[in-house]
């Protein structure tokens, strides 16, 4: 198990290298960067939506230009950065040094990677804040998403999906499904905004409160009073990542139940005449939840990629998802790429995390037998 941990380890930073790369590229293709941007506010315009991205950082700028001199001079400015007619080309050239534009793109692309090996993502553009600051103080409400939602969806599937197989084909596994089949189609987006509407003073009642973790004045609050506003300002956001998210596990749950159930060595167990509950919690149980739990920490990835990042927006929630959703909007690269290598690194990681607990859970698993 060692030697396939080493191997997986060491093909993470191949990964991180590949994805930032391709990541890169696209960049350069994504109109209205932070120099257009700039530009636009100096001559207090709009950026133009077709603008053209000509400059990327050193490490902290991340999309590519053209030669410098041959880009700005007066004859061929304007097709270069629309809406910057009139403007003195050392302004331009100023701009794009403030954004580290003025180097070539290969060069800038490896003083990038130098310097996120040491987790040096430089500052943002916009927010005059070192960026690894702001990934650290939003990462404690994504994580407490993630971790909240996927807790809950388990101790809400795993019975669920056992009970679905025991009772297989009789009402209560009928009229359940009827739930499942509708967590799974509607996505959980629809249920974030539907309770907000019923709960949130969208149209009916005023029950949970709408934005943030904690409401004004926390500072003053006991140590219990704290904990019960954070849990009543989670109950809508969880609420909705839960909704969307339980369907999936419970039906892996049940057919793993379904499948061990049918096995030779349970039909064996019963006819020794053990009862019901020691077949199902003493041999079944964890031959079935070995896929079910080992699944844990690539479910909490999925959670907090996917269900975060719009619950996020939705709640308002200053998290990780929120604050790439908002670089996104704003060109701002080193966040944009900052919140990427963290969800791309915390994702490889956990899935090594995950193969792991499939060998701690069933010692007969051996990954390194399966790849001679």
């Amino acid at each position: 198990m060692l030697a396939y941990i080493i191997k997986r380890l060491l093909l993470v930073p191949v990964t991180l290298f590949a994805i930032i790369l391709v990541n890169f590229i696209v960049i350069q293709f994504a109109p209205g960067g932070p120099v257009e941007q700039t530009i636009a506010q100096i001559q207090g315009i709009g950026v133009d939506a077709t603008a053209r991205i000509t400059g990327g950082g050193s490490s902290d700028s991340l999309a590519s230009s053209p030669d410098p001199k041959a880009s700005l001079s007066k004859g061929n400015m304007d097709s270069v950065y629309r809406g910057a007619r009139g403007l003195d080309p050392e302004i331009i050239k100023e701009i794009e040094k403030d954004f580290g534009f003025d180097k070539p793109v290969h060069v800038r692309f490896f003083d990038m990677i130098k310097n996120y090996i040491f987790f040096d993502f430089g500052e943002s553009y916009f927010k005059d804040q070192r960026v690894v600051d702001l990934v650290v103080e939003k990462m404690p409400v994504s994580i407490s998403l993630g971790l909240w939602t996927t807790l809950i969806v388990y101790l809400i599937s795993v019975p669920l999906g056992i009970r679905k197989a025991i009772k297989d084909g009789s009402r209560f596994d009928i009229w359940s499904s009827g739930f499942v089949i509708i967590g799974n189609a509607i996505p959980g987006f629809l249920f974030a905004i539907l309770l907000v509407v019923l709960f949130a003073g969208g149209s009916f009642w005023t029950v949970f409160p709408i934005r943030g973790l904690v409401s004004q004045g926390w500072e003053q609050m006991s140590t219990l009073e704290l904990v019960l506003d954070y849990l009543w300002h989670m109950v809508l956001p969880i609420g909705s990542m839960v909704i969307g998210g339980f369907a999936g596990l419970t039906m892996l749950t049940k057919n793993s139940f379904m499948e061990e159930i049918n096995k030779q060595y349970v039909l064996t167990a019963k006819a020794k005449g053990l009862s019901e509950a020691r077949v199902l919690y003493g041999h079944v149980f964890r031959n079935a939840m070995l896929i079910v739990i080992a699944g844990f920490p690539s479910a909490f990835i999925g959670i907090l990629f996917t269900g975060s990042l719009i619950t996020e927006i939705i709640f308002s929630l200053d998290g990780l998802g929120l604050l790439g959703f908002k670089a996104a909007i704003s060109r701002d690269y080193p966040v944009m790429f900052a919140t990427l290598y963290f969800f791309t690194l915390l994702g490889l990681l956990m899935s090594i995390i995950g193969d792991m607990m499939y060998v701690v859970i069933d010692r007969r698993i051996d990954f390194e037998s399966r790849e001679t």
